[in-house]
């Protein structure tokens, strides 16, 4: 199925203002941030809600988000992208509420893939600024939009651990709610509507992802590099809760939130290596992000203190971050006409990584500790930097 017939014509999109940019750089970041409150709190649930259940919920909000790529996000180039952008908000608020009001783990689960499946509104904000942005500055309306989406994953965990520690785990889902349902009102009365990209069927939209696979090989190696690079920075986010609260540290969810602004260094790099990418290509980008993640995990592995920790989460955001930026460089430069349904292939692929990462890392902890998720953080980068130094001598980036 040739994917021009699934093009219609475009009608006029309406400017894209400073101001515009800033609300859906900030309603990116509310979004994506709802799947990492979770990671700092998970001591302070798990002793709310003994019984090993709460464990599964960073894995669960994950897989949720990869649900809602897969299954919601090419709708944004079928139905007109506001609509799509407003339902999964006003859904967004409701998960959130319903995970404050969990009454058992069972509950908190159900509740964290719906929070997933909805924050998946975060990737129709990316493609909608692309799409209202003037083609000379798309690069850069679409790079302010990732820097709020790169802070709602950082900053989340800071305001989860601080909210957590002072008002309790139940007090950040329901802030959690509230800012999305405000965020949902100021896109209700901001967002301009705009024409969709195809008018075929839903079966066929999806069909169409796995043409993409199909036709463009480089799509699922980027993917799954990225993916294994994601997987080992969920290992680490998943365990450090437990990590500081253990007898080594003896320190609470605040702390653990506070490693959130430590990883902020890791959005300063997204430009720089989207400029080296742009002058350099983008593999020597990946390779070395790959190559930091890997280093970050050594340095976990030695240096088993709390400096050694702060200096690990910066080397390991830095590289997973300088590594996403350039491959999403790489991939939406495959076919152009198609780039909302390969970011679709593309994030899927990297959140259920990063699901797996979340429950290995939670295995690894319960069976072996920190040896064990050292273990399991380290292996996948390896395997990512060598998929991509294996693809990179046969089938160059270009």
């Amino acid at each position: 199925m040739s994917d021009a017939r699934l093009a219609i014509a475009p009608s006029p999109a309406p400017a894209l203002t400073r101001g515009l940019m800033c609300v859906l750089a900030v309603g990116a970041g509310v979004c994506v941030a709802n799947i990492y409150y979770n990671q700092p709190m998970l001591g302070v649930m798990a002793r709310a809600m003994p019984g090993g259940g709460v464990g599964l919920v960073p894995m669960a909000t994950q897989l949720g988000y990869a649900l809602g790529l897969l299954l919601l996000v090419p709708l944004g180039d079928r139905i007109v992208r506001r609509r799509v952008i407003l339902a999964q908000m006003a859904a967004m608020a409701c998960a959130m509420a319903g995970a404050a009001l969990a009454p058992g783990a069972g509950w908190l689960v159900a509740a964290s893939v719906a929070v997933g499946v909805a924050s998946s509104a975060a990737q129709q904000i990316i493609p909608l600024a692309a799409d209202l942005a003037d083609p000379r500055r798309r690069g850069a309306a679409v790079g302010l939009v990732m820097s709020g989406l790169l802070c709602g994953i950082l900053l989340g965990r800071t305001l989860a651990g601080a909210v957590s520690a002072w008002f309790g785990w139940r007090a950040m889902f329901g802030l959690g709610a509230g800012m999305s349902a405000a965020i949902t009102l100021v896109f209700a009365l901001t967002l301009p509507v705009t024409a969709p990209n195809t008018d075929v069927g839903y079966g066929r939209l999806l069909g169409s992802l796995v043409t993409l696979v199909r036709r463009h090989p480089a799509l699922l190696r980027a993917s799954l590099v990225q993916g294994c690079l994601f997987g080992a920075f969920s290992v680490f986010w998943t365990v450090l809760a437990w990590r500081l609260a253990g007898p080594a540290l003896h320190l609470g969810s605040g702390v653990a939130g506070l490693f959130g602004l430590v990883g902020v260094a890791g959005i300063g790099a997204a430009p720089l290596a989207g400029w080296i990418a742009d002058r350099r290509g983008p593999q020597m980008v990946v390779g070395l992000g790959s190559a930091c993640v890997v280093a970050a995990w050594g340095v976990f592995g030695v240096f088993t203190g709390l400096a050694g920790l702060v200096a690990g989460v910066l080397i390991l955001d830095l590289g997973v971050q300088a590594a996403l930026i350039s491959n999403q460089a790489f991939v939406y430069g495959l076919q152009p006409d198609a780039r909302g349904r390969i970011n679709t292939v593309f994030m899927c692929v990297m959140f259920l990584c990063g699901a797996l990462g979340s429950a290995a890392g939670g295995l690894a902890w319960n069976y072996g500790a920190w040896r064990a998720v050292v273990a399991v953080g380290i292996v996948l980068p390896l395997l990512g930097l060598t998929l991509h130094l294996a693809a990179v001598g046969r089938h160059p980036y270009r």
